[in-house]
């Protein structure tokens, strides 16, 4: 008899059918509110952002041979850009006055008119070339080059920030009556919804700590379901008052709706507003690769695998089907995304990698686009317990940069390494906290997280001027990523 026997499923690996569909379901319910919150905020239509999330995340799957498991969700890079776009004259004079009359009267919750919609997918298909070009120029120079760019002292500082700067929004969650209503909200009820997102944490946590086989891979759904059941007994004990499922507002009655979709119209001005920020998404993209890279080799390492996944040197197929989701989430009428930590996250806590059951989960999200009492369902899940959930999910993130620079062996009594990882962390998080994520620059805007990426890179590279090669270490290391790739 086996004991202590490691249970998970690496990227080629497929659970059986009723396991896949809950896994799928854990995928759905981490995407979800990210990617709901981008469209709500944006004013792009909730049912196709869901279809378009989807609809990409399985054409990433294909275009990158099936071999990486990522899930592709509405990115909140782009916020910043698509509101400057909104408020560009230029932009403003280029849209018919009914549309003109509409963006007026737009706010933040509701639908923007399909014309002005139209304008901005076509800068967010644009955009999607930027990441194909990034691509195509890793696969030129190849991984090792990428490495010396984006070595482990920069990546896992970017995947730490990443998870560190959304640790307001998990907390905010956690407590949304509390922060949303301010002095209006009773004790008792900003009490209970800290009862709701606790339970949802303490539960998922205990649940993935001490469950084992099956259930201990579900701790996130499990978890969900712990804190719904909660609210749900406050609401039954306290009635209306301390409701704490919500209702999306002008949402269809309708059983069956077909998402609504636009298509793009040519607009250079949405162009020069929203292509830029890809370059943001590239240094994250890259991050969630090593991330990726570490766990599903020690997944693979403690279940005794001879195979070893060479995630890290396919960054070029991630970075070209990354590019792929931007045109065609763009033309269908969806906010532009990038492939998401919270998925990533999921699996490194679960450990299933599985790429059938991000498949099956694209599908779901796409099946449920379809039909408003799913996405109902979905959405009126208690934001306490999305916190709670969160809370798990961006540490994790950040917990994940850490593991990145453990598994490279990066030297943290290098003072140049030290440089760099502390002006990463300091840029990134200050950036968020002290300009709400974008950072003014000479007349500009720089997202926090792109902005300490850059400053990382070029002073990696500057620090790096006459440093010694020890050719040995280098000789290996080609060797390992060439066997790796063979």
């Amino acid at each position: 008899m086996v004991k202590n026997q490691t249970i998970g499923y690496l990227p080629d690996e497929r659970p059986k059918l009723y396991q896949l569909l809950l896994y799928a379901i854990q995928q759905v319910i981490v995407m979800f509110p990210a990617t709901v919150a981008v469209a709500l905020i944006s004013g792009f239509q909730i049912s196709v952002t869901i279809f378009a999330s989807g609809f990409a995340t399985i054409c990433f799957i294909l275009v990158t041979g099936r071999k990486i498991p990522l899930y592709y969700g509405s990115s909140f890079s782009y916020l910043s850009a698509i509101s400057g776009l909104f408020a560009n004259e230029a932009f403003f004079n280029e849209i018919s006055p009914t549309a003109q009359e509409a963006l007026k009267a737009w706010s933040p919750g509701k639908v923007l008119p399909g014309e002005v919609l139209a304008y901005a997918q076509f800068g967010i298909m644009m955009s999607g070339l930027v990441s194909i070009a990034a691509g195509l120029l890793v696969k030129a120079v190849g991984s090792k080059a990428v490495e010396k760019i984006l070595p482990a002292s920069i990546t896992g500082p970017i995947a730490m920030i990443i998870g560190l700067t959304l640790a307001g929004t998990a907390l905010s969650d956690a407590a949304p009556e509390q922060l949303a209503e301010g002095a209006a909200a009773t004790v008792v009820n900003t009490n209970w919804v800290w009862v709701v997102s606790l339970v949802t944490l303490l539960s998922t946590i205990l649940f993935s700590r001490y469950l084992k086989g099956f259930l201990g891979q579900l701790p996130l759904l499990l978890g969900a379901l712990a804190g719904c059941a909660v609210a749900g007994l406050i609401y039954l004990i306290g009635g209306q008052d301390m409701n704490m499922f919500r209702e999306i507002e002008n949402q269809s009655n309708a059983i069956f709706a077909v998402p609504k979709f636009t298509f793009p119209k040519i607009s250079w001005v949405a162009v020069a507003s929203i292509m830029p920020i890809a370059l943001a998404t590239i240094p994250e993209s890259t991050a969630h690769m090593f991330q990726l890279d570490v766990y599903v080799n020690d997944l693979a390492k403690k279940k005794k695998s001879d195979k070893r996944y060479n995630l890290a040197g396919m960054l070029d197929r991630n970075l070209i089907g990354d590019g792929i989701g931007d045109i065609i989430t763009g033309f269908i009428g969806g906010p532009a995304g990038t492939n998401y930590g919270e998925n990533i996250s999921t699996m490194a806590i679960t450990n299933v990698f599985s790429v059938p059951v991000l498949i099956v989960a694209a599908i779901i999200a796409m099946v449920i686009s379809f039909f408003t009492p799913l996405i109902n369902a979905i959405y009126a899940i208690p934001k306490a317990v999305i916190g709670g959930l969160e809370i798990y999910l961006f540490g994790a993130i950040a917990a994940q940069g850490i593991a990145i620079m453990i598994d490279k062996k990066v030297d943290m009594f290098s003072s140049k390494n030290i440089a760099v990882i502390a002006t990463i962390m300091v840029i990134g998080l200050g950036g968020n906290y002290a300009f709400g994520g974008n950072i003014p620059f000479f007349g500009i805007t720089v997202p926090c997280i792109a902005g300490a990426a850059i400053f990382g890179i070029i002073l990696n590279a500057v620090l790096s001027i006459g440093e010694k090669k020890n050719s040995s270490e280098d000789d290996a290391a080609e060797t390992a990523v060439s066997e790796a790739e063979n």
